[in-house]
């Protein structure tokens, strides 16, 4: 029953997202009473829509929960034994539950839209919501067409499948929801995008009502990512934090054009500029998301990351990012002349600076997109080709150095006009920062160029984070400043990890018997034991290993080689161990056979990987400062709410008195 029910749900939703987008579209014909009366149902149902689709995904949540087996998505990728928090994580561990979760969410993000926001003019709310009814349609349509996850088996599985044991860790239960609310908030940014340009509404109130859509999506997005850096980190034992793989690239392409859109929002919103690049970054940023979730989806790749699934289910969705990017460009194209220039600036500004950055943003997005794509293009021809850190790296420095420079100036430049004079001092300290940084490391050390000139940098970013709050009450500095400071500052701050991590970073590899100790910088590494254990789901063995710094006390560490039984498969479980300045991360591998002395030998792979936390430090303040400017831009907004409801309560008062209290006469009453 819970599957039909489901199956019902995603059906009316569909019928409810058909309503939304007629409706909608109906409403932008005001000349028609009976068109305009027509449109009042595109807000219900949004909102029912929201219910019904929620619904659906919360009824795949408790078959998963109860391992109900007459389901195919279960049976194929759950079992019975499993943890509650792998059952559950499970829902989503998959193509068919990933993409209802998807929907959902998409669902939830149109009916939250149309129950609350009320500042836009009722013309561009309801193309807003035909595009948003028009985006879910597609979803739908690839739900209840292709990927039904409420399908039955014929008969009941006597058991399940599993899943796959690298997904069975506590990054499956943060990584992929927060990365599809990102995606999602990026939709509904699209949304009012296209609703703006259709209704030549592209002002800073339609702004304000799509930042904090862009800003919360790009605070997931993050936090989407950075999880997703660590997990792959300690959980695919292979030590690295980033590889350049195609679906983590698709993850970080619309963080890059989100980044754009933000700054450009925040610029339409507050100087009433950069209008049409705003709309242009809302169509790039969704775009990018609906080209990851082909590439994840399409069975083109080969990756831990990716869902293979038949090529029938990839034309689908390559069909719908045609009809979208596709339709989007083409009505950009058709109303791009209609939008007004807005207010001038001139280069030597914040503006200008934020523009500067959004060049330079497009060109790194540029430069993963060709990287990504080109591979796959060579394989169609049967020529097959890696494209690596050796493409990337050095491509992307290119342009994200000049990108880091102006970033650490834009924030201490006024809008509109400036001269670089007014801020000779701020650029005088900045610059002494990063000649002293650069030749300091340069000369004391032999790290490559990109090495030394990332590590100056972050070190000119973590000060200028800090230079707008100069000469202020700190006590008076608006949320939004304090968010922009905190995510600049993270910027330095990851930045300082990643180069430490590509540059300082040392690794032993070495076959050892029980008792015998290797050294790594300054840790002495010595195996006790290697011993079998067993856990709900696995058997592994486990290495024990005592290790110390400098003579102080021994601290153990477990790596495991861990054996699935459902599904049947072998993984290698990290340890690490964490201090201020860095992390030892081990791994134990396979029976490296016996010594002279009969012992046995074990293969056993040890990094000291300095300052590499910091990747992630930066990725949770770049984050937390995202928060905070949402917060910040609340506040704004309940205060100036108030100001107006104060102001038209002294109104109503006064108008009141005057009603009261009859003029007084021009002449004296007679007595």
């Amino acid at each position: 029953m819970i599957a039909e029910l489901g199956h019902a749900a995603l059906w009316l939703a569909t019928a409810l997202a058909v309503l939304q987008m007629v409706s909608g579209a109906l409403g932008l014909r005001t000349s028609h009473p009976g068109a305009a009366a027509f449109a009042v149902y595109a807000r219900p149902a949004a909102i029912v829509q929201a219910f019904l689709a929620v619904l659906a995904f919360c009824l795949l949540l408790y078959a998963f929960a109860v391992t109900d087996l007459s389901i195919r998505l279960v049976a194929t990728n759950s079992h019975s034994l499993k943890p509650m928090l792998y059952k559950l994580t499970g829902t989503w561990g998959n193509h068919e539950g990933s993409m209802l979760l998807w929907v959902a969410v998409l669902a939830l993000s149109g009916g939250l839209l149309a129950w609350m926001e009320r500042r836009l003019p009722e013309s561009t709310m309801n193309a807003t919501l035909a595009v948003q009814g028009f985006v879910a349609l597609g979803f739908y349509a690839f739900l209840v067409l292709s990927s039904n996850p409420f399908e039955r088996l014929p008969v009941p599985a006597a058991e399940g499948t599993g899943l796959n044991p690298l997904l069975q860790d506590i990054g499956l239960a943060i990584h992929p929801p927060t990365l599809y609310i990102g995606y999602v908030g990026l939709s509904v940014a699209f949304s009012l995008a296209m609703g703006a340009l259709i209704t030549k509404q592209v002002t800073p109130d339609f702004a304000k009502v799509m930042r904090p859509w862009v800003l919360g999506a790009w605070v997931f997005l993050t936090l989407g990512i950075t999880a997703g850096s660590y997990w792959a980190y300690y959980e695919l034992g292979w030590g690295g934090w980033w590889f350049w793989d195609p679906v983590e690239n698709a993850s970080l392409m619309p963080w890059l054009a989100a980044t754009a859109l933000l700054h450009s929002v925040s610029v339409l919103a507050a100087r009433d500029a950069l209008r049409t690049w705003t709309i242009m970054l809302g169509v790039l940023a969704f775009s990018m998301s609906m080209l990851g979730t082909f590439l994840v989806r399409s069975g083109v790749l080969t990756s831990v990351h990716a869902f293979a699934v038949d090529p029938e289910r990839g034309s689908f969705i390559l069909a719908l990012l045609g009809l979208y990017i596709g339709g989007s460009l083409a009505i950009f194209a058709v109303r791009a002349s209609s939008i007004t220039e807005g207010k001038r600036f001139t280069a030597s500004s914040r503006e200008g600076a934020l523009v500067f950055n959004n060049v330079m943003l497009s060109a790194i997005l540029a430069i993963v997109l060709l990287g990504t794509l080109y591979p796959l293009l060579t394989e169609a021809f049967d020529v097959r080709v890696s494209v690596g850190p050796p493409y990337f790296n050095p491509a992307g420095a290119i342009f994200a150095i000049p990108m880091f420079i102006v970033m650490a100036i834009g924030p201490l430049l006024r809008w509109k006009q400036d001269t670089p004079g007014r801020i000779r001092i701020e650029l005088i300290v900045l610059g002494s920062i990063l000649i002293a940084a650069t030749v300091l490391i340069g000369v004391f050390s032999d790290y490559s160029v990109l090495a030394v000139l990332g590590l100056a940098l972050s070190a000119v970013l973590a000060v200028a984070a800090f230079l707008p709050l100069r000469g202020r009450k700190l006590a008076r500095v608006p949320l939004a400043t304090w968010g922009m400071v905190m995510a600049h500052f993270g910027v330095a701050v990851s930045l300082f990890g990643m180069v430490s991590e590509s540059a300082f970073t040392q690794e032993r590899l070495a076959a050892v018997t029980p008792g015998s100790t290797e050294q790594i910088s300054d840790w002495d590494v010595t195996l006790d034991s290697v011993d079998p254990i067993a856990g709900p789901n696995w058997t592994a063995l486990e290495a024990r290993l005592s290790v110390s710094r400098g003579g102080a006390e021994p601290v153990m560490m477990r790596p495991q080689a861990r054996t699935f039984w459902a599904p049947t498969q072998a993984t290698n479980e990290s340890a690490l161990l964490t201090r201020w300045d860095g992390q030892l991360y081990a791994v134990i591998g396979n029976h490296a056979g016996v010594d002279a002395d009969g012992n046995a030998r074990w293969q056993l792979r040890i990094w000291w990987k300095p300052f590499v936390t910091f990747i992630w430090y930066g990725g949770i303040l770049i984050a937390l400062g995202g928060i905070l400017s949402i917060f910040g831009r609340l506040q704004v907004d309940l205060r100036r709410r108030k100001a107006v409801q104060l102001g038209e309560d002294r109104r109503a008062d006064k108008a009141a008195l005057g009603a009261a209290d009859p003029p007084p006469p021009t002449q004296p009453e007679p007595v």
